[in-house]
């Protein structure tokens, strides 16, 4: 780990005047990425920004038919949250299966999609959903902010505040995950919505995408059966000493099926 300063900050103002004012910081919150990150060498940040406890990052609300939860909010939080489970199950679902209790007790939902680790849940529920992610800038769609792998749409400076989840008529996620991290090897989140079903992919590709196909046929019959014979190419997947690309093809049919089938059950 190379050698770096600690800041708290003390309001979110002050935290986007620090990275503005020091190109080379980093923020901290639940430091669930960064912090291997680091340990690997592989950032050289000269400061740690923390803002991890700021009160403008907390809290989880219905706000206008939408679940809004703020970008500091771990993990364990949303897992357990009457609210959450009530707007959204799934939602609370997915977060009960990030990582360890150790991960899901200090790992944060914003730290969780500012970082869009290609094999993390939260990108699959925000783009499943149809979320925005409100920064301190401004509202961006799912659809436009995850650009792939550990790649977003934030500029440097700009801060996630919190998420804003439409609520979904019905919702689902499944999920593979890896045996010794707990990373999704492959998940998927269905979703159907207002504006139609969408079925968001993580784990599999170098980062979180939409299965159309599988969309357009669970939008006529919303049933694993509808999934028959569709499967997603492997030629764009990841593929490591745990699985190949064509392993992890099968994995997201298998998952995409578990989704919808407890969709179907609802």
């Amino acid at each position: 780990m190379y050698q770096f300063s600690y800041v708290k900050a003390k309001s979110l103002k002050e935290a986007g005047e620090f990275l503005a004012a020091h190109p080379d910081a980093k923020l901290l919150a639940g430091g669930m990425t960064l912090i291997p990150t680091l340990k690997a060498r592989l950032a050289q940040p000269s400061h740690l920004v923390d803002i991890g406890g700021l009160p403008e990052l907390a809290g989880i609300e219905l706000m206008d038919g939408k679940l809004a939860i703020g970008a500091a909010t771990r993990h364990f939080e949303v897992a357990g949250s009457d609210t959450v489970k009530k707007a959204i199950p799934a939602l609370a679902y997915l977060a009960d299966l990030i990582g360890d209790p150790q991960v899901r007790n200090l790992g944060t939902i914003g730290g969780s999609v500012a970082n869009n680790d290609p094999a993390a849940d939260y990108p699959a529920a925000v783009l499943g959903l149809g979320a925005s992610v409100i920064t301190t800038q401004r509202e961006i769609a799912a659809d436009d902010y995850f650009q792939g792998m550990f790649a977003t749409a934030l500029d440097p400076r700009e801060v996630i505040v919190r998420i804003v989840f439409p609520l979904p008529k019905r919702a689902a996620y499944a999920k593979f995950p890896h045996p010794a991290s707990g990373y999704a090897m492959a998940g998927v989140f269905i979703a159907e919505t207002a504006q139609g079903v969408r079925v968001a992919v993580t784990g599999a590709g170098p980062g979180v995408f939409r299965w159309q196909e599988a969309e357009a046929a669970l939008a006529t019959n919303m049933s694993a059966a509808a999934l028959d014979g569709l499967a997603v190419s492997a030629e764009d997947l990841n593929e490591d000493i745990h699985a190949t690309r064509e392993y992890r093809a099968n994995l997201v049919a298998v998952m995409a099926r578990r989704a919808a089938a407890k969709i179907a059950e609802k």
